[in-house]
Parts: C-alpha cells; structure tokens; sequence
C-alpha cells in the first residue's frame, strides 16, 4: 500500500481525472478519494504584512507613560 498526493481535475462534466507517477502500474487499483474545500488565497488580517515596516524608534527614551507620570497624583 502506497499513499500518493495528487492533484486532480474535475470536468464540467464530473468527469475527475488524476495523474498518477510513472512507476505505478497499469490496471485496476483500489483508491480513496479525499477532497478537500477550497482554500480562500487571502485571509483576513493578511494584507498588513504585505505593508512595508518602518522603524521609527522611541519618541524620547527619557520619557515614560506611567500613570503617574501622565495623570499626576491626583487620577486626572
């Protein structure tokens, strides 16, 4: 027993027609036809990493965005 990924057609007239590798020989086989859905070619989220990066850095590296620091001590 030989497993084999191929890749099939399938006729307007649901006709389905594989290819198989050369060193398999003519005659009757036994076979298990597994199909798969389609794969959508794009996924969401995806297209941000087709974005170009740019590295800008920190803005200060003194400054911090603590609470304290930005809201003072009295929570506003």
């Amino acid at each position: 027993m030989r497993a084999l990924t191929a890749t099939a057609t399938v006729r307007p007239d649901h006709l389905l027609t594989v290819q198989v590798p050369a060193d398999i020989p003519p005659g009757t086989h036994q076979v298990v036809v597994v199909l798969q859905d389609a794969v959508p070619t794009t996924k969401h989220g995806d297209f941000l990493a087709d974005w170009p990066a740019h590295d800008v850095g920190l803005v200060d590296p003194q400054m911090t965005f603590r609470r304290e620091d930005i809201y003072g001590n009295d929570g506003r």
